[in-house]
Order: structure tokens, then sequence, then C-alpha cells
């Protein structure tokens, strides 16, 4: 038994701040930043608005058009570096959002790679038997953990959820084929934020000091980024017996577009089979492949039977890929 995604689901809060605006609080240009990342402009949550809250939003897209009850829900699997509170998960806080007393309900915190992480323990869980309906959500408000007077990391991050639906299936054409996960922790003071955590506890210094935001080396994430893309992708291929000539679609990060581009041509897979929406929404993070993925979908470019090959990288560092036979 394999599980199958039936409803795909996203979410991008109303507000949207353009690389203009951007060159009013840091030394930067449209140019600049399109040429560098891809990204024009970026969806940014309101105060009043909390990463469970654009989560059930994504999710009741997803499962109406899979056709399911919120209350039949029995997994509910959150990728998000940014919850609602320390605890409890903004799984749980999502769970009672749509009503639901059946699920058991938790967060994965891989950073962009998190809704990856998610859909691998999800498949595991339906493949089986133990869940029947899982609720796959990446959400996040990178926003908040931005520091706007940073030009090499505010032009990136924008805020948004995505969600998947999945179930059980027993035709053997379809389904997830496999997914691939890994971890190099020795990469973390790469792409982190320092504070804020049990290493560097909240005060008054992490907070003057904006310790408690992004950091990022990006020359290195570039490296790493291409390099382990490429492998994860060749591993979920080979697993399958599969060359990157057969796949149909490429879900991916929508991290710079640089990484993408490079990535895709190391492959030798075409960029007109990679969905691309980076430009309006930047990196919204474990949010960045499921909402990359329903639009693809309401878009009509997924039919029965399509090889989809997903990918994804963030903090870590954390990467993984997932062969989709749609």
């Amino acid at each position: 038994m394999r599980s199958l995604i039936v409803g795909t689901g996203s979410y991008a809060p109303e507000k949207i701040v353009t690389n203009k605006d951007l060159e009013t609080l840091v030394q930067t240009s449209d140019d600049w930043i399109v040429e560098r990342t891809g990204i024009r402009e970026r969806h940014v949550a309101s105060e009043t608005e909390a990463t469970s809250d654009l989560a059930l939003k994504a999710s009741l897209k997803a499962l109406k058009m899979a056709g399911v009850r919120p209350e039949d829900v029995d997994l509910i699997v959150v990728g998000t570096i940014t919850p609602d509170f320390p605890f409890p998960s903004s799984a749980a806080v999502l769970q009672a959002q749509l009503h639901n007393k059946k699920a058991f309900a938790f967060d994965v915190s891989a950073a962009c790679a998190g809704s990856l992480y998610a859909l691998s323990i999800a498949d595991r869980y339906v493949a089986s038997g133990v869940a029947r309906v899982a609720l796959v959500v990446g959400a996040e408000i990178l926003t908040s953990i931005t520091d706007w007077s940073d030009r090499n990391t505010c032009i990136l991050f924008g805020d948004g959820a995505g969600a998947m639906v999945l179930v059980p299936t027993q035709d053997p054409n379809r389904g997830m084929l496999s997914t691939h996960l890994h971890t190099d922790g020795s990469l973390w003071p790469i792409l982190y934020t320092p504070g804020g955590g049990t290493r560097m506890r909240m005060s008054q210094k992490v907070l003057d000091e904006k310790l408690n935001t992004v950091k990022m080396n990006g020359r290195e994430v570039y490296k790493v980024a291409v390099r382990a893309l490429e492998e994860v992708s060749r591993e979920a291929l080979g697993a399958n017996g599969l060359q990157p000539k057969d796949v149909t679609w490429v879900i991916a990060h929508q991290a710079n577009k640089r990484i993408l581009d490079s990535t895709l041509d190391r492959l030798g897979i075409p960029a007109e089979k990679c969905w691309m929406n980076l430009e309006k929404y930047g990196n919204t993070s474990s949010a960045s492949v499921p909402m990359t993925l329903d639009e693809a979908n309401r878009a009509g470019w997924l039919k029965p039977g399509d090889l989809i090959l997903m990918m994804a990288i963030g903090g870590g560092m954390a990467w993984g890929s997932a062969l989709v036979r749609w």
C-alpha cells in the first residue's frame, strides 16, 4: 500500500512588500535583488496572524479538494521554524482550529526542508495503515525572525502556508514512490538563528543586537545546496530505477533562482519542467514546497501518472527529495 496526495492548498497573507519597498529600508535595488535571487516581492503576515492561522487557511483548501471533513483527519504534521508558541506545537493549535478531536498532531523542525520531512513521516504512517487520513502542512512567518536592516537576508524571505492531504491507495501506478532525507549538523553555523533558544537565551542584548533573527553565509549555502539537491534527486530516481529524463515536473523549494537553475542544469532537466513562483513569494521556508505543489496542481499541470520530483534544503543543514507518481 502507498500513500496518495488527494488534496493541496495554499495561502499567502494579503500584505505585499516589493523590492522597491525594500529600497527604502536598506541599500539595495530591484534590479540587484532580481538578478541575484529572482525575487520581486514577498507576502508579509499581519501582526494579528499567527503561523497556525496561515496553516488553517491552506489546510481547509486542501481538505475541500480532497473531499475530506476536518474532523476525519487522524494525523497532522506541521513543518515550521516559526511556531505560534515554544510549546504546544502549531499542529496542536491547528487541530483545535479544525475542530478535530481525533488526530495526533506534532511539529517538525527542518527549516526549508520541513514540509518534505513532514511528508516523509506522514507517508510512513499512511502506507503502514496506522493513519487513514494525514494532513501535512508547511507554514511560516519568516518575516518575524527577519532583520530588516540586513540586506543579505531581508530581501529573501516571505510568509505563507501550504498543505497536502494523504490517503492510502492500492493503485500500483500512483502514489508516493519514495522519500530520501539527509542532515549534516556540522553545517549549522552557515544558516541559523543564534538567539532565543537555550544556547543564547532571550535577553535585552539578544534583542538589541537582533540575534533572534536569521543569519546566513549565502556563499556557503549556495555551494552546499546545489550539490546536495542534485545528489538527493539522483538518489530518489536511482532508488526507483528512473532517470532525470523520466521526470514530468519538478516541485522544488523556492530559495533562490540561481540555486534552482544550477541544480536543474546539473540534472539535465529543462527549467520549463519546474514550477517557479519565487518572484512573487520569495523564500517561504517549509511552506515553499506545498505552496508550489498547490499552484502547479490548480493550474492543471499535474495529471494522473505524471512523475513528480520534489526537493528542498534548509538550515541544519537538512535536505530531502521525494518521488511521486501523481
